[in-house]
């Protein structure tokens, strides 16, 4: 069963290329989790916007499954980051949601998982000014039931990436 699509492509207004996902359920979630985590690279970092309970935590386990096939992926809730490694880079995943400043950020080790690694960031806009420009700002809705991941990507790479994503 192919994952439902909503496309919305284009320039906006800070020149970034964006394309919508409807998830109807939590399969959904999973198969396009894993259509992200096969096209990702090291360096790349994807931001995961969105209120409390949308599926960042969801999203970001079923990516790190699909790369590590590891059976258990906790949110790093308390511990603040979690990693795991691949053949090919480490993963790493963040939760900024208690941190009281950016510059705590510096404490988890950022500035070299985001040139070295791959990168989930849940709440990045707690650490404001250190997050890069060139992202994966993936924002996530519901209505409904149904979750919506609007990825906004702003360089060819990674709109040619998001743009090769297919299900099947």
């Amino acid at each position: 069963m192919a994952l439902s699509l909503t496309l919305v492509l284009g320039l906006n207004e800070m020149d970034n290329y964006t394309k919508v996902f409807e998830c109807k359920n939590e399969l959904d979630t999973q198969r396009l989790a894993r259509c992200f985590s096969i096209v990702a690279k090291k360096g790349d970092i994807f931001a995961l916007y969105g209120t409390l309970g949308v599926g960042k935590s969801t999203f970001a386990r079923y990516f790190i499954q699909s790369l590590t096939h590891a059976s258990e992926v906790p949110s790093p809730t308390f511990t603040l980051v979690q990693s795991y490694d691949t053949d090919d880079f480490s993963i790493y995943h963040y939760d900024m949601y208690r941190l009281k400043s950016p510059e705590e950020a510096y404490e988890l080790g950022v500035e070299e998982a985001f040139f070295t690694g791959v990168n989930l960031i849940e709440w990045p806009e707690k650490i404001g000014y250190l997050l890069p420009k060139n992202i994966w700002k993936i924002e996530i809705s519901t209505k409904g039931s149904d979750r919506y991941f609007a990825v906004s990507v702003g360089d060819k790479d990674k709109y040619q990436r998001l743009e090769s994503i297919a299900y099947d």
